[in-house]
């Protein structure tokens, strides 16, 4: 577990972003999925486990991700859970304490928060950014802001499973 940390500032959510942007224009398909993965999750305190799942039908296919320990949820129903809310509503969800939501399939004990961007291509979900938290209340409108813009950069790497 990751020691408390604070918030994601504005402008390491800039540099965040600019080192992304360069990971995943220099890598293609799942390699960019790995490396951006990899960079959130090492670059940013707060944030436990980063996960990329692609939609393969009706569900969610984990495809890449990062952190201390695999999850056991690898393929989740479209609908089902936090990610298969957020994947069937198309839009950003955040949980900021997953003990007060009966939507959440726990992957770890330690996990108190979770956010969960879709990403889209052509106005379809055809992903999803998979954030725990291992703090209550973890995620700000900026981490939100850089997690969405992420995803827009995504989109083109992302390829049906």
């Amino acid at each position: 577990m990751k020691a408390t940390a604070v918030r994601l500032t504005r402008e390491h959510a800039r540099e965040l972003l600019g080192k992304l942007d360069s990971v995943i224009t220099s890598a293609n398909g799942r390699a960019a999925l790995e490396a951006a993965v990899k960079a959130l999750n090492s670059s940013v305190p707060t944030y436990s486990w980063v996960g990329i799942y692609l939609v393969q039908g009706n569900d969610l296919v984990l495809d890449a991700w990062a952190g201390p320990a695999a999850t056991q949820h690898t393929r989740i129903p479209i609908g089902k859970g936090v990610c298969g809310f957020a994947a069937k509503a198309g839009r950003t969800e955040i949980v900021s304490d997953v003990g007060k939501d009966s939507r959440y399939l726990e992957c770890f004990t330690s996990t108190r928060a979770e956010m969960v961007v879709p990403i889209l291509r052509e106005g379809r979900v055809v992903g999803e950014i998979d954030i725990d938290s291992d703090q209550l209340d973890a995620f700000s409108s900026l981490d939100r802001e850089l997690l969405e813009a992420v995803a827009r950069k995504l989109a083109p790497q992302c390829q049906a499973v």
